[in-house]
């Protein structure tokens, strides 16, 4: 049985506890009332179960999303829909977007519990970095939706990025990628070596063009293996996000080949 499965089935908002738990129980309502007594017994939802992490990941996601959202004073309709499309894109069923809506408006508060929230959800990710760097991803995507990010989405960035212990370092590098990826998508992902996509190419690999050859294959391969939709989803991303590394597999396929193809190289 898939995580949402067992989350509805049981009481699994009481079993990941905390404010993880608090939120979700508040999106899902009386849904927690039913067989608690079962899934306290249940090993399967002991801390560290992919089940446990893809909940507390779907819960984190969105509910930030919704805080980072309202950072600059506004909601605006592109935020908005770029939730909508992260929705559309985990084909979530009408329970889970019902849900996913409640923790977007959550994250909205004035109150929302961010410190506490991303403390929670940096333990149950553990040392699992590929996923707190998606989560990552996700929520400077959110902070794009407008075109740019404003200053206090990007003091905000900062802010979720230290809580969760990501290097300064390593979040200023994939700020950069992500917004490479998004000029990238945007432009089709062509493969016509102009001067602005060949160089946004190379920013989706984290590198510039004086980079070797050999670089640019390692680069390619460490990202790959970074956004390997398999690989996360075994880490705890929930199945149903795996549209969305697969769509980051093909970007980072794409720039690559233009890269490739730019410099000549055999394939």
């Amino acid at each position: 049985m898939s995580w949402w499965g067992k989350l509805i089935g049981g009481a699994f908002g009481y079993m990941l506890g905390g404010p993880l738990g608090a939120l979700l129980g508040a999106a899902l309502g009386h849904q927690f009332d039913h067989g608690l007594g079962s899934v306290l017994k249940d090993q399967a939802f002991n801390a560290g179960t992919t089940e446990r992490i893809q909940t507390a990941f779907f819960t984190a996601t969105f509910s930030v999303m919704g805080h980072l959202a309202k950072a600059d004073g506004r909601v605006s309709e592109n935020e908005i829909s770029l939730a909508r499309q992260v929705m559309a894109q985990m084909q979530l069923n009408h329970e889970q977007e019902r849900a996913a809506q409640r923790l977007f408006n959550e994250g909205k508060q004035a109150n929302f519990p961010l410190n506490d929230v991303l403390e929670q959800f940096r333990s149950e990710c553990g040392r699992r970095l590929n996923l707190i760097q998606m989560f990552l991803e996700i929520q400077i995507a959110t902070a794009m939706a407008d075109g740019s990010i404003h200053p206090y989405e990007r003091e905000l960035l900062y802010k979720i990025s230290d809580l969760l212990n990501f290097p300064r370092r390593v979040f200023e590098q994939l700020l950069s990628m992500v917004q490479a990826q998004r000029q990238y998508s945007q432009g089709g992902g062509v493969r016509q070596p102009t001067r602005a996509s060949l160089e946004d190419a190379y920013k989706v690999l984290g590198l510039t063009s004086s980079a070797t050859d050999a670089e640019v294959k390692k680069a390619y391969r460490r990202q790959m293996n970074q956004h390997h939709p398999d690989k996360l989803v075994s880490k705890g991303l929930p199945e149903e996000m795996i549209n969305i590394a697969k769509e980051k597999t093909q970007e980072i396929k794409a720039a690559y080949d233009q890269i490739k193809e730019a410099r000549g190289m055999k394939r």
